[in-house]
């Protein structure tokens, strides 16, 4: 493992370090514990060079002003949140209004906003952050302690785990936000990327992207990834009044089978490197997004200016707005009930 400074971080008032993990198969990640987010993920393409495949920035000042949440950890209640607030238990919670009317992503201090502290796990290839948000931050009750591992597998696999115990009850939906371009984080667009999602569903949205509360079916719709598309294929679809409202594809899809465990969900390939990736989680719901507000990200890797449809996102959560919408699968956690979800984003070559 390598370990390196990232630059110094005015918002935190300490220095930033960029940790880099490699594996036996010829992977490796850099990940950052500003935000514990992931900054660089190294596969081997079918001739066996290496290419990066997750966007990100050169240094913690990229990080700092990441508007677009690239590689970071999204909690504690990710995705969005109708009006910025809701009740629990009685009690109604006033949160952050960071985005048109509603909360994104945990607010304006979310833990994609904060210097976690971690530790190398060198036997399995693996780094843990750790930190542990007091009752009432972000407005939202219950001290919680929080662990994100990231590890490579054997099989080329990179695994996030989640855990997370609450002191008292609370409600916990977490997720990465890494954005993912399979030709290259510098390739360009991700249009010719070919999607397959196993989800016959998806969550209705409305204005601002957040659910309306119904869960509609994808089928007839460029939603609809049952069978593999290109990205690029539908998503100027004008018919589609969901694409309207996103401006691309940024629907949480309700994912086939889901009981609790592990199983496959999605897969992405890139024609020109031959780099395939499966996602295998044990959540309800996975988010599919085409960056479609990403609009000149400077300070990219590489001297990139990310741009409309850099990458794509699957970011792999219960759904959103979750505590408005008490008939979706629960985020409710009981004093001393512990959270734990896993994902597993798993590289081939073809």
């Amino acid at each position: 493992m390598k370990i390196e400074a990232f630059g110094f971080s005015k918002k935190a008032g300490k220095e930033a370090t960029l940790i880099t993990v490699e594996g036996k198969n010829g992977m490796s990640f850099s990940v950052t514990d500003y935000g514990a987010a992931l900054v660089k993920i190294c596969v081997p393409d079918r001739t066996g060079k290496p290419v990066d495949v997750c966007l990100g920035y050169t240094s913690v000042e990229g990080y700092e002003n990441n508007w677009g949440y690239l590689g970071a950890i999204i909690g504690r209640i990710t995705n969005r949140i109708k009006d910025a607030r809701f009740t629990f238990q009685g009690k109604e919670y006033l949160l952050d209004n960071n985005d048109g009317g509603q909360t994104l992503h945990g607010g304006e201090k979310g833990l994609d906003k904060r210097i976690w502290g971690y530790q190398l796990l060198e036997d399995i290839n693996a780094v843990a952050f750790y930190m542990t948000c007091p009752d009432g931050d972000q407005n939202i009750p219950g001290e919680v302690h929080i662990c994100v591992t990231y590890r490579l597998t054997d099989e080329g696999g990179l695994r996030i785990s989640y855990s997370a115990v609450p002191e008292q009850d609370t409600l916990i939906n977490m997720t990465n936000h890494t954005y993912f371009n399979l030709s290259g984080h510098n390739a360009g667009d991700c249009l010719d990327t070919t999607v397959w999602i196993n989800a016959d569903f998806m969550n209705g949205v409305k204005p601002g992207v957040c659910p309306n509360g119904e869960i509609v079916s994808v089928k007839g719709t460029p939603f609809d990834f049952t069978e593999p598309h290109k990205i690029g294929e539908r998503i100027h679809d004008d018919s589609c009044k969901a694409l309207a409202i996103c401006g691309g594809y940024d629907g949480n899809h309700v994912l086939n089978e889901y009981d609790g465990s592990v199983r496959k969900v999605a897969c992405a390939h890139a024609d020109d490197t031959g780099i395939t990736m499966e996602v295998w989680t044990d959540q309800p719901g996975m988010t599919f997004y085409s960056s479609n507000f990403v609009d000149g990200y400077t300070d990219g890797k590489d001297g990139m200016t990310y741009q409309k449809y850099a990458g794509f996102c699957m970011e792999t959560q219960h759904y959103p707005d979750s505590p408005n919408n008490p008939h979706f699968p629960s985020i409710v956690y009981k004093k001393g009930q512990a959270f734990f979800s896993e994902t597993t984003y798993v590289f081939s070559v073809q």
